[in-house]
């Protein structure tokens, strides 16, 4: 049990000689080692941690420190850290090591923050309970024979086992959100552009979005607020001005207008994630909260309009893993085009390849009107569907996932069973706006079960205002 209730709190402790840097480092390091069996890691960088918080905490003592100073950081490995391997989770970039820093990780450094290691994930980000990896499954730390969610699976078990302060994901369709409800932690997908992708390797470009895991709301935007803003290295991210967000969460007696979308409350929901969702909304209700019912009119197409185009975007993305710049390369070849084919054969998992044969299909010729151009189309009206929505509301509540984390192994052989995980946080993907899964209740068996809130984009001021509310006064 860790003696500090979020950042702030361990940063005093830490000031006041209570808390020693290098002994809490050493902790979560040797938590690591004793939860082994959850396979959240890739890569530990032990005498580095060590190191590191010698360094930052005589920083400390010298009222030198940066923002994060002494907060411990795990790493999604999709992210790259110079000098450290950079697999995404796949054979095929077995023995790459990355040759600059992502920038959202270099804003967090630059903040003394000590990175820990690298998480397991599915492979390139794509999956939706972490079984697609090369380095195995990870398992989820509250029950071990489920799944901890994807793709950022080993990202959400090292927070909710206690094996770091906080860590990093990226959220393609819910990689962030789906992961953190199944684990019980909070997980935040930011506004698209609000971080810089420049470091993240590219599954959907137009989709990706890097953010972060804790077990508390002030973590979530003490590190949002550093890593958000304007990159010259990515033409995607955003000029708009970061807000105060850690040192603002307080709504001030000011009440958010919530609404509910009736098309994410229908066929496919558990029943018991359906009722702490009600309940919590109750609560609320007693509160002084308005919540009114809204509705999402193409919600039932976000599922195919997501598989289409990240499909489409992956295709395109992954060609330049090709075994003769960098990565694996098939040794059983007598012919360039034989060097291509097997390389990527033998080094991609079938999730991958089951996206990119997708992905080229609805690209080729005679299909991409069909489906690319049409699925471009329904993002635009799945897009005003949430403009007109928060003319009238400030914050959209809807479950996180239609069910607490199910077995390893149970949907692995039906894809489209796996594809539906995703149904109540893809939506936010298509549209670019900010999402946050809040742990909420637990399930008859146990289990997490998280309640996700929208917001229009920019607005993670929001977001994490009505989060920490619940957190503090709902739950």
């Amino acid at each position: 049990m860790l003696p500090y209730k979020n950042y702030k709190d361990k940063l005093e402790k830490i000031k006041k000689g209570e808390l020693s840097l290098k002994e809490n480092v050493t902790y979560f390091l040797n938590e690591i080692e004793t939860n082994k069996h959850l396979n959240a890691f890739n890569f530990i960088f032990p005498d580095q941690a060590i190191e590191q918080a010698v360094k930052v905490e005589e920083k400390i003592k010298s009222g030198r420190q940066g923002k994060l100073a002494g907060l411990v950081l795990a790493v999604k490995d999709v992210l790259s850290i110079k000098g450290k391997p950079l697999t995404c989770s796949s054979k095929i970039l077995k023995d790459f090591t990355a040759i600059y820093t992502a920038t959202a990780v270099q804003k967090l450094i630059d903040e003394d923050v000590i990175i820990i290691g690298k998480t397991n994930c599915d492979e390139f980000a794509m999956g939706s309970s972490n079984e697609n990896s090369a380095f195995g499954s990870v398992l989820n730390p509250v029950d071990n024979s489920r799944v901890p969610g994807g793709s950022s699976g080993g990202s959400a078990a090292a927070v909710a086992a206690g094996l770091c302060d906080v860590a990093l994901g990226s959220d393609t369709g819910g990689s962030i959100r789906q992961p953190a409800s199944f684990c019980g932690i909070y997980g935040l997908k930011p506004t698209y552009s609000r971080v810089s992708r420049y470091g993240l390797t590219a599954y959907a470009s137009s989709f990706d979005t890097i953010g972060a895991f804790a077990r508390n709301a002030e973590d979530i935007a003490a590190v949002l607020e550093v890593m958000a803003g304007w990159d010259v290295n990515d033409s995607t991210s955003s000029k708009n001005t970061v807000p105060d967000l850690s040192g603002n969460l307080s709504l001030n007696n000011k009440k958010l207008k919530l609404g509910f979308a009736r098309e994410y409350f229908g066929e496919g929901l558990s029943p018991e994630v359906k009722s702490a969702i009600e309940t919590v909304m109750e609560k609320l209700k007693k509160n002084g909260f308005e919540i009114e019912e809204i509705s999402l009119s193409h919600s039932e197409f976000t599922i195919a309009t997501y598989y289409i185009l990240t499909t489409a975007e992956a295709s395109s993305n992954l060609a330049r893993y090709d075994g003769a710049r960098y990565g694996y390369r098939s040794e059983n070849c007598s012919s360039l085009l034989e060097m291509y084919k097997s390389s990527r054969s033998e080094a991609f998992g079938s999730e991958v390849k089951r996206r990119i044969m997708l992905g080229t299909y609805v690209l080729s010729a005679g299909y991409y009107d069909a489906y690319y151009r049409k699925a471009q189309k329904v993002r635009r009206f799945i897009k005003n569907d949430f403009d007109e929505a928060f003319k009238k509301v400030d914050i959209i509540l809807t479950p996180t996932s239609p069910s607490p984390a199910f077995k390893l192994g149970e949907k692995t052989s039906d894809p489209l069973e796996m594809y539906l995980m995703d149904i109540y946080t893809t939506s936010a993907n298509l549209a670019g706006i900010p999402g946050i899964s809040v742990p909420v209740a637990k399930s008859s068996g146990g289990l997490p079960i998280g309640l996700q809130l929208l917001a229009n984009q920019f607005n993670e001021p929001n977001l994490l205002k009505m989060s920490y509310y619940i957190q503090e006064n709902i739950l």
